[in-house]
């Protein structure tokens, strides 16, 4: 029996596995982006690619191209591969990148592409003449304890001061905010759990 060639829109079928690395793509890119505090409006006049495209790919509704994906990584700082997750040869290290962002250096200290996600933050002073801070909301919820310092939360309408010890957690869809209190320098250890998976801190 004759045997007809493949056509030109033919392409073979993805491994479960690739499947599953270009389905964590879009969590990924959507975490990268909240946790600098980015909006969709912000990465389009950056990289050129439309906030409706960049929706749909943060979203799984567009398929991630190296002609997408490359320019939100030079606009997002980080190698091509910590955007897709590229295995790291079976060692379990993670190679911390600081992100400098708004006078605070941001230490991701976990690569997945879903479930929670573990960062450092350290943040210089703040002095009585910056600008006041603005509140802002995505999906999820969060959670941080504070390292040292003292941490000042903007939570909706309600103002807290959370000292060095304790923790706080709280839906990311309300309008928030934090930072130091005043010009001495503070750190925290930040969770943040995506699509609204909220962490639950369990006593041993």
């Amino acid at each position: 029996m004759h045997q007809h060639s493949p056509g030109p829109g033919w392409h073979a079928a993805e491994a479960p596995s690739e499947r599953d690395a270009l389905a964590a793509v879009g969590p990924r890119l959507r975490t990268i982006r909240t946790v600098r505090g980015s909006t969709l409006a912000e990465v389009a006049e950056q990289t050129g690619i439309s906030t409706s495209t960049l929706s749909r790919l943060e979203s799984g509704g567009r398929k991630p191209t190296l002609e997408l994906l490359l320019p939100l990584a030079r606009a997002y700082g980080v190698p091509l591969d910590e955007l897709v997750n590229a295995p790291a040869s079976g060692d379990p290290r993670i190679h911390i990148r600081p992100i400098r962002r708004d006078g605070q250096v941001i230490l991701p200290l976990s690569r997945g592409a879903t479930g929670v996600h573990a960062f450092k933050q350290v943040y210089r002073g703040v002095r009585a003449d910056d600008p006041v801070p603005r509140q802002r909301t995505h999906p999820g919820h969060e959670w941080f304890t504070v390292l040292s310092g003292r941490i000042r939360l903007l939570l909706g309408d309600a103002e807290h001061v959370i000292e060095q010890g304790e923790a706080v957690e709280f839906d990311t869809l309300v309008p928030h905010w934090f930072g130091p209190v005043d010009e001495r320098p503070a750190e925290l250890l930040s969770l943040f759990g995506p699509d609204g998976q909220r962490v639950h801190v369990t006593a041993t």
